[in-house]
């Protein structure tokens, strides 16, 4: 979940520290720190807070080394707090550890060092690891070594740079489970856990695996297993624009992000879709062995899957169970080699995701990844990967990642439709067709914003909101409300329609905002009805829509606010259905005068459980 930044080179190390953590600020902001080798000396500087609080410390501009490593947290284990603030430093200030992941033997580690002498003065897991490494030195005397026995008695997730004076020209690196990347340079060389840190420096990278540890010099890479075994890596060229990453004018990455989804929808679909034929890297694949699909994700890329399912059943006629991937891992999920696994995560390094992925592989299914992010964990351990084009997604709050995973899922579901034979060829050009056309109608829901804005100045003040909606409009309630609470604070809730009677709507009461979207036609009625019900109880509703509904005018002239959508196939309704919520919670957000893009108690990526 964490930040980590580390250069080693000729230059001084303190601007490409603060620069890379400035990059990967979205990944955690509790607080910052850096630690730089002087000489024989480790000089750490940090802060509780934002990046920008660390850059103001004047200590900062005494740091002349040109090692360093950098962090930036997201707290799992220690509250926000100055001690709590990585680096660590052991008992004898030799060694320095950022980390990113969790110890669980954190407590067991902590009473070895202690019935050793060692004194621990945070309550931050990470603070084990530099004393241990101490321990394990003054049994080796041989820092790699003390590093290696290290990591091997250190269970749970882990991401490590370590620094010492003993070794004035280097970083160690070691990982397990969570992301790290080593990009190289000339007579430089960089870490992060993130591409994007260390992108305007170089296209070539290092893809760290699980249980390897790297030796990392100005001049020279090297790379071993757990037991110092060396290791040979390829080096890979990233193609990938660091300036995407920038604001380019706007006020927040969020309305960025929101603003690039024509783009990128129309670049994932180029993707895919060839002329008239579906172009997919899934060659030898016969779909006709596999009775089931098991579509598993976190979050937003769930909510993705619950969008699509109704195309993968429509289209392939296959069964489609949508899970969370933490309920997933620990279920004893019915899998075998005839389940289709399809694993969808905008990072491709999202815990839970990665340990059902390794059940699925264990289990014999066929899995595919649906990833936005090229190297990461999840498209190396995936039989088959497809990238979604969204490029950086930097806010916390997914969008753009969001409606590229859903176009990509329905093109994957016809894909395997036409390889079934399971739907008719017309059908199937007639979807790709409209496929074709979603980008120019998502740029035009985006080109007047006004009337989401006046909606947003009237419900921004209210303390709930429900979303309700049918089918695949139920999981754009679920990917509005959640956007809502992510970014606004403001307690919503989604609930299919057809439960609204079941319980919900006795929370209904006078001026509660209730949202209902309905782009199906074979449930319009229904939920008009519903909507009805709640419109007698004094809720003020917000009705998104893309049919002809002027025979319920008299229906909906009760509603308080109606939003027309462009009209296109059921399948493909998420997707201009959810442009308008995306606006609506950023808006909220905004009139509330909250950081849209680093809400408080979430960062991008999970990557610990």
């Amino acid at each position: 979940m964490c930040g980590i930044v580390g250069y080693v080179g000729k230059e001084r190390a303190v601007p490409y520290l603060i620069e890379g953590l400035k990059r990967l600020e979205y990944r955690g902001y509790d607080s910052a720190g850096v630690a730089v080798l002087n000489k024989d000396t480790i000089d750490v500087v940090k802060d509780v807070g934002r990046v920008k609080n660390l850059e103001s410390e004047p200590m900062l501009d005494l740091l002349n080394g040109t090692v360093g490593i950098a962090h930036t947290r997201w707290a799992t284990h220690g509250k926000p707090s100055k001690v709590n603030a990585h680096p660590h430093l052991d008992n004898s200030k030799t060694f320095a550890v950022v980390h990113n992941g969790i110890i669980e033997n954190y407590n067991e580690i902590k009473t070895l060092l202690q019935e050793n002498g060692y004194t621990l003065f945070s309550t931050s897991d990470t603070e084990v690891i530099p004393n241990l490494i101490s321990l394990n030195y003054k049994k080796c005397n041989d820092v790699l070594k003390a590093v290696s026995q290290t990591v091997k008695e250190l269970q749970g997730s882990f991401a490590l740079e370590v620094i010492s004076p003993l070794i004035p020209d280097r970083i160690i690196i070691a990982k397990k489970d969570c992301p790290l990347v080593v990009g190289v340079g000339k007579n430089e060389n960089y870490v992060a856990s993130d591409m994007p840190a260390i992108l305007e420096h170089t296209k070539s990278f290092y893809f760290i695996e699980d249980l390897e540890i790297g030796v990392i010099k100005s001049d020279s890479i090297t790379f071993y297993d757990f037991d110092l075994n060396e290791k040979q890596k390829e080096l890979k060229d990233v193609d990938l624009d660091a300036v995407a990453s920038e604001k380019n004018g706007y006020d927040d990455y969020m309305l960025k992000e929101i603003n690039e989804q024509s783009q990128v929808i129309k670049e994932t679909i180029g993707t895919a879709l060839d002329g008239d034929k579906i172009t997919l890297p899934l060659d030898n694949i016969d779909f006709s062995k596999y009775d089931k699909i098991y579509i598993v994700a976190c979050g937003t890329a769930m909510h993705a899957g619950i969008a699509s399912k109704y195309a993968f059943e429509k289209y392939c006629r296959k069964n489609v169970i949508v899970e969370p991937a933490s309920e997933f891992r620990y279920k004893d999920p019915i899998i075998d080699e005839h389940t289709l696994c399809i694993f969808i995560s905008q990072s491709g390094e999202t815990a839970d995701t990665i340990a059902a992925l390794k059940l699925a592989k264990q289990n014999k299914a066929l899995t595919i990844a649906i990833v936005n992010v090229i190297g990461s964990s999840i498209t190396r351990l995936a039989d088959y990967t497809l990238y979604t084009h969204a490029g950086p997604e930097i806010a916390v709050a997914s969008t753009k990642a969001y409606t590229c995973q859903i176009i990509l899922l329905v093109l994957l579901a016809l894909y395997i439709a036409q390889d079934l034979k399971t739907c008719d060829e017309e059908q199937i050009k007639k979807l790709e067709n409209e496929i074709k056309l979603i980008p120019d109608k998502v740029k035009q829901e985006l080109e007047d914003t006004e009337k989401i804005k006046k909606i947003a100045r009237d419900i921004y003040v209210n303390s709930d909101v429900f979303f309700i909606g049918r089918l695949s409009d139920y999981a754009t309630a679920l990917e509005g409300s959640l956007k809502l609470k992510e970014i606004s604070y403001i307690h919503s809730e989604a609930y299919p329609a057809g439960e609204l009677k079941h319980g919900p709507i006795a929370l209904i009461e006078n001026g509660v905002p209730v949202i209902g979207i309905a782009t199906n036609e074979k449930v319009i009625a229904k939920i008009i009805s519903n909507l009805e019900e709640v419109v007698t109880r004094g809720a003020k509703v917000v009705f998104i829509t893309n049919k002809d509904l002027s025979e319920y005018s008299s229906t909906l002239s009760e509603f308080s606010y109606i939003i027309d959508v462009p009209d296109c196939d059921d399948a493909l309704s998420p997707i201009v259905s959810i442009v308008p919520l995306q606006l609506l919670a950023y808006y909220i957000s905004k009139n509330k005068n909250l950081d849209v893009d680093k809400p408080r108690n979430l960062a991008k990526s999970v990557t610990v459980e």
